[in-house]
């Protein structure tokens, strides 16, 4: 009975599948143009604000019957149920044998958060208590009432980490920085290359800087080699002693942590059901706490778990989270997009296109599902951008006049973060503008008027000046950047990347991807460094092996 079920399962999801790509098929030839003169109220009927976020995604090449079926998609691998199931704490990270518990990390309700099948388990009393050290850490460092070895007050943090536990602190600490009242510095650094940690530490009183090495396992290569790196800077300068009141770790691995020499008081724990990139909002944020206060911290929080409540209950054609991962796998699945752009025209978020190029690819980045099977078809685009102005002189020609379709999310503030006279009119315009010409475009007709009206040119001229148009948009709005909606921002798209993962049926939780890598780098690294004309221990391929004996053979420096 049960596998007739699951197979009747399977037939519905096939047929919504069909549904949905028989919709992409009939609308594939038709223009935004034409889609916005057959329903004039479109703008109205396809946007939706929640969280204070405005979303409008008229600018979308579907309409009305396309999104039935999209919804009629969701409720076909029961989109609904799954939902409830991360929230009820469970084992949604099926290949890890987990749940996922960001959303726990936020919660704002008294009470427990169930983490077990039978919903005795809690995460909260763990979660508050390290919430709360963290809260009186950062209130003592701001404060200067927790000091340096040598009394001086702490002026400046360097959070080491890398992946998630540099992309969100990263993200949050400078894009919030005008909320913060008297914010310490704050200095991220990820790369291996010794570079970044030495342009770091210049300048820097190594009596008045607080060092936080972000790993989970306290086992990260990238981390630990730069920890070691600014362990022996600070050593230098202040002595062995100054370790234990320089250096703070937020992981799980405590015994790791004491033997670097960080002590016990200033070890903030957090939990392998914390993925990397969802872990901005656990102790991974305490350069958030330290830089700009603990009350952004929280404030970042709040806004997230206001998506957090939007998701859970709201109807999915009002749903943005839903929407939006709708959305992404209409034009992958339907239409073949290979990519996508992230264009912000906040300067404050210039960091978010490399905050959800990990989000999203490494989440979706999948050929196998949840079930071990092959994934039935193509999954994650790839995501790339950049500040939307600046694209403008960049790689805009590309979105305007290239051969392939990329939809693009713009991110739009109505208020900057600091506006001198006449530049937040002109960035308003210039987004607006961008998205009406990518949907609209221009015809050779239309360009050859142009010409005319200027008094004429050479009439090959107008097709270099068409513009197929057509080029979905999503814009997203909101009044002026503040913690709160920075919080349901990032919530926004992780939720819209947990909705595509069950479309799919891939988990987004793990990332068994990038440890293949990691463990030849290690035997690479042993390679490196041997004797030349020595043999591999390892049995790389032709190309690998010489590039490893023409690096042993150029001299050190």
């Amino acid at each position: 009975m049960f596998a007739g079920a699951c197979e009747d399962m399977e037939s519905e999801t096939e047929l919504a599948w069909g549904a949905v790509l028989t919709e992409a098929a009939r609308l594939r030839g038709v223009h935004l143009r034409e889609l916005f003169a057959r329903d004039p109220s479109r703008a109205e009927r396809f946007s939706l604000e929640a969280c204070d976020l405005f979303v409008d995604y008229s600018k979308n090449r579907f309409d009305a019957t396309a999104l039935k079926r999209l919804l009629g998609l969701a409720e076909a691998i029961h989109l609904e149920e799954k939902i409830a199931s991360m929230f009820a704490g469970e084992a949604v990270n099926a290949t890890e044998g987990r749940a996922a518990l960001h959303v726990a990390l936020r919660r704002r309700e008294p009470g427990p958060f169930p983490v077990s099948p039978d919903g005795t388990g809690d995460v909260m009393t763990e979660v508050r208590e390290v919430l709360a050290r963290l809260r009186a850490f950062s209130e003592a460092v701001r404060s200067g009432r927790w000091r340096g070895q040598r009394g001086s007050p702490i002026t400046d943090v360097v959070n080491i980490g890398i992946g998630g536990s540099d992309l969100g602190p990263r993200l949050a600490c400078d894009a919030l920085a005008e909320h913060a009242r008297d914010p310490l510095r704050t200095h991220f650094v990820s790369n291996l290359d010794s570079t970044e940690l030495d342009r770091t530490l210049e300048g820097l009183d190594p009596a008045a800087t607080l060092f936080l090495v972000a790993s989970k396992t306290f086992g990260t290569h990238e981390t630990l080699t730069n920890a070691r790196s600014a362990r022996r800077w600070l050593v230098a300068a202040e002595g062995e002693q100054a370790v234990g009141r320089h250096f703070a770790a937020l992981s799980s691995e405590r015994r790791r942590v004491a033997e670097f020499g960080i002590e016990e008081a200033q070890t903030f724990e957090f939990w392998d059901w914390v993925g990397g990139r969802y872990s901005l909002w656990s102790a991974i944020g305490c350069a958030i706490a330290l830089g700009l206060g603990f009350e952004v911290f929280e404030r970042l929080h709040a806004g997230a778990a206001r998506m957090d409540e939007h998701f859970l209950t709201a109807p999915f054609d009002r749903n943005l989270p839903v929407l939006l991962g709708l959305l992404r796998i209409w034009y992958r699945n339907g239409f073949g997009a290979e990519t996508r752009a992230l264009l912000p025209y906040d300067f404050a978020l210039r960091h978010l296109p490399a905050y959800l190029q990990q989000l999203e690819m490494e989440s979706l980045g999948k050929r196998v599902m949840s079930t071990g099977h092959p994934v039935a078809r193509a999954t994650c685009p790839v995501v790339w951008g950049g500040l939307g102005n600046n694209g403008q002189h960049a790689f805009y020609q590309l979105l305007h006049q290239g051969t392939q379709m990329v939809p693009s999310d713009f991110i739009i503030p109505a208020r900057l973060q600091r506006s001198a006279p006449g530049h937040e009119r002109a960035v308003l315009a210039n987004a607006l503008a961008q998205m009406e010409a990518l949907m609209r475009g221009r015809t050779f007709e239309e360009a050859q008027a142009e010409l005319d009206g200027a008094g004429g040119g050479d009439p090959g001229l107008a097709a270099h000046m068409t513009m197929e148009g057509n080029q979905p948009t999503t814009a997203i709005l909101y009044e002026r950047l503040d913690p709160e909606r920075l919080g349901a921002l990032i919530a926004l798209y992780e939720h819209e990347v947990f909705v595509q993962g069950a479309l799919w049926g891939v988990n987004p939780f793990d990332q068994f991807g990038v440890e293949l890598g990691k463990r030849l780098a290690e035997l690479i690294e042993v390679e490196l460094s041997g004797s030349v004309g020595g043999r591999s221990s390892h049995q790389h391929d032709p190309s690998t092996f010489s590039l490893i004996e023409r690096l042993r053979r150029m001299p050190a420096g």
